[in-house]
């Protein structure tokens, strides 16, 4: 009998998550709609896009016959996938929506378009400040004798390495604002941990740039910013 009482119940929970799992699918379809459109939006700005790309690297060459045909899909896909990141961040959120509270609703209205522009900023601060220094740090090193040939498919993935990073260690105040938020962290456990947090930030740049002070800063001193601005979210917003 009690295993008959528990069947209705366990059916309830495997139609539960059969439609989660169709909800998710749901939305991973329209992500990857949207990185379509936006594919197909950047691919009739394709050639501005690469000589912008091309910039900091000067002239390419490709190794193999179709080396720059997939060099030219990867960037648009890439391209597709920026255009597109407010799609993504909206099914994301659109998923999550129905399991949060009024309070949780309005604060993921606000993460989600902030969330969006910090990863842009990111990846742009990465491409316009940063990228020029280590190219110039790594081409500076050859000589009479060893000249640099850059292949267009080696460039382009060395950037998508490069700059995504940046875009992800600037969402450092929003992961810092939810952790908070879930009683994880509090403002005195940030404060507390200042002086642990520079000499790791220090210790990233040196990670992820070429080896001289210079790029090391330009990573660190950012990274170290964006957990100040964290610290001050956390106390003065969420009040914990």
């Amino acid at each position: 009998m009690q295993k008959q009482e528990a069947e209705p119940d366990e059916q309830a929970d495997n139609m539960s998550i059969l439609a989660h799992l169709t909800e998710l699918r749901r939305r991973i379809l329209y992500s990857l709609l949207g990185v379509a459109i936006g594919s197909a939006i950047a691919y009739g700005f394709l050639d501005r896009i690469m000589a912008w790309l091309v910039e900091p690297a000067g002239k390419l060459y490709y190794m193999q016959p179709a080396e720059a045909f997939f060099v030219y899909i990867k960037v648009t896909m890439f391209s597709g996938f920026i255009i597109s990141l407010p799609i993504i961040f909206y099914q994301a959120w659109a998923f999550l929506l129905p399991a949060l509270t009024m309070r949780e609703r309005l604060m993921m209205s606000v993460l989600v378009p902030v969330s969006v522009v910090l990863f842009a900023a990111g990846m742009l601060f990465s491409f316009k400040l940063v990228l020029p220094v280590a190219m110039s740090f790594f081409l500076g090193m050859g000589n009479s004798d060893f000249q640099p040939f850059l292949s267009a498919g080696s460039y382009f993935d060395f950037i998508l390495t490069f700059v995504l990073p940046f875009g992800m260690l600037f969402e450092m105040p929003l992961v810092m604002l939810v952790l908070a938020w879930m009683g994880i962290v509090t403002s005195d456990m940030l404060a507390a941990k200042f002086r642990v947090v520079i000499v790791v930030c220090f210790v990233i740049g040196a990670l992820f740039t070429p080896p001289d002070v210079i790029s090391q800063s330009m990573m660190a001193i950012p990274m170290i910013l964006l957990y100040g601005v964290g610290y001050l979210a956390v106390k003065y917003i969420l009040h914990k």
